[in-house]
């Protein structure tokens, strides 16, 4: 079996229990999932089967667009409401934010930016998980990483120091601590109450199927083409000679290719008529689109 499964997590379980329940469902050993969803969170996990797997890693590469509560006034450990409490000003701040106030914060996160991880991450630190080092009480320094907040804007109003956000980011951005350092600035402090992956890479929660909807009986027929993981990258369409050279592992010539205005390691979809054979790399020096991976063989 192979192909792609666009599933709505649901709460209370993590992307690894919900890619367990669908090899058993689907009777296929080799399945992974791209862009872990913490327990407590909810939405759009892509789900790979068969050879579609060597698809995974390409699929973080894409922005993600969330919608997330904010608790103000509130801190804990894990930077969300599963964390132990660690300051509770809720009282003491009540009413005290207007949306004026919120949406000056709000947009002063747009752009790039450096963003530290939170401790309870499945970032490793010489080797080692940083919640594995969290759980048992050690404290590390946490390098800070560079992303890029493209959208964010209020969704909901203010009430009980609580309000809802939409945010499209780049990969490697933790909502979490997004939520944490907008309650920095407001300086109150805030943790993140509840989380939906709305989409990623273009795929739209709408299309997705809910994990408790899906039986041995009727998984095949939520199974598509893997290649929808990747339609954001650009498409190459070659020639059936071309498409023989490359399921069997040959290199392309750009010129051949007509791929003039490319960059060294720019990614292509590389398709024969309508079969998705896999992708391929620009390497500018050779002056060929090398494979990246295979998918399909024709």
């Amino acid at each position: 079996m192979i192909g792609l499964l666009l599933v709505n997590k649901p709460e209370n379980i993590t992307s690894f229990g919900a890619v367990a329940r669908i090899k058993r469902l689907a009777n296929e050993r080799r399945v992974g999932h791209t862009g872990t969803l913490d327990p407590m969170a909810t939405g759009v996990l892509p789900v790979f089967l068969g050879r579609a797997t060597a698809l995974s890693s390409y699929l973080l590469e894409a922005d993600k667009t969330y919608t997330a509560r904010i608790r103000l006034g509130v801190t804990t450990d894990t930077d969300d409401i599963t964390g132990n409490v660690l300051c509770d000003r809720r009282e003491e701040i009540k009413n005290a934010f207007t949306e004026e106030d919120i949406n000056k914060v709000l947009d002063s996160f747009l752009g790039k930016q450096l963003q530290t991880p939170p401790m309870f991450s499945a970032i490793k630190k010489d080797g080692v998980r940083m919640y594995a080092l969290a759980r048992q009480g050690k404290t590390v320094e946490i390098e800070p990483r560079q992303v890029e907040i493209l959208e964010i804007a209020l969704r909901s109003p203010v009430e009980d120091n609580e309000f809802d956000i939409s945010v499209r980011v780049s990969k490697g951005t933790y909502i979490r601590s997004l939520c944490r350092d907008i309650g920095e600035r407001l300086g109150c402090g805030a943790t993140l109450a509840a989380l939906s992956r709305t989409n990623a890479s273009g795929i739209d929660i709408s299309s997705c199927v809910k994990l408790e909807d899906l039986t041995e009986e009727n998984i095949g027929k939520f199974i598509i083409s893997e290649e929808k993981a990747v339609e954001y990258l650009p498409r190459v369409n070659i020639t059936e000679k071309q498409a023989i050279r490359f399921s069997n592992g040959g290199q392309l010539d750009l010129d051949r290719l007509k791929l003039t205005e490319v960059e060294d390691g720019d990614l292509y979809r590389v398709k024969y008529n309508d079969l998705f054979l896999g992708l391929g790399v620009i390497e500018k020096e050779k002056n060929q689109l090398a494979i990246k991976c295979i998918i399909n063989n024709i």
